[in-house]
């Protein structure tokens, strides 16, 4: 069964690839659901006590342990030399939209940071979407969460238009994910053809 399968038993890389362009040894490949509780781990601890208890368990419910199940294939992990993990993302095909990928949740160790893991990472997911015939990445984040929307308008992401305009200007889809849940809707359109997303600094 995939759940007995261990995080040893699939610890290689990417295309055979160790994560060409990552600094200090890190290594890049597909998660397993015995990663599970680590990445639980990290969606508590990494955020540095955003929103407290609550906010860590409503991270955590974010990713249950189906997306290592069911989208392993277009997730990515990325660990250091000695299997700590580091930073990861978590993505799959729309299965409604055959244009359509779509980044659940991404991931970077507080002391990872600015180092362009996570543009490495939005941009082997770029590919694999690519790879599979999509043209469009869509994501979201929540409208408090500014350094995301930095980050994704950097990333080359637009904002799409919402029900209403917070006081920074910035489109808000009010309760997208429920009573009181507003989020912020991201989509980026993919060039056709190899090699055809330019590279991206990291902010």
């Amino acid at each position: 069964m995939d759940d007995e399968r261990t995080a040893d038993d699939e610890r290689t890389t990417v295309d055979g690839d160790a994560g060409e362009g990552l600094a200090g040894g890190l290594l890049v490949r597909h998660p397993v659901p015995a990663d599970h509780r680590r990445l639980q781990v990290a969606l508590a601890d990494w955020w540095g006590g955003l929103g407290g208890d609550a906010g860590a368990l409503q991270r955590q419910l974010l990713v249950p342990r189906l997306f290592l199940q069911h989208f392993a294939g277009t997730s990515f992990l990325v660990e250091r030399p000695d299997h700590t993990l580091h930073a990861f993302l978590i993505g799959f095909l729309s299965q409604t939209d055959p244009r359509t990928a779509y980044i659940h949740f991404v991931g970077v160790c507080p002391d990872g940071k600015r180092a362009g893991v996570g543009s490495f990472l939005y941009r082997r997911f770029f590919a694999a979407a690519r790879a599979a015939g999509r043209t469009r990445i869509r994501c979201i984040t929540s409208p408090n969460n500014r350094d995301s929307i930095a980050y994704h308008t950097h990333m080359g992401f637009r904002l799409e238009p919402g029900d209403r305009t917070d006081e920074h200007g910035v489109p808000v889809h009010r309760d997208y994910d429920g009573p009181g849940l507003d989020r912020v809707s991201f989509v980026r359109d993919l060039p056709g053809g190899p090699d055809a997303i330019p590279p991206v600094a990291a902010p």
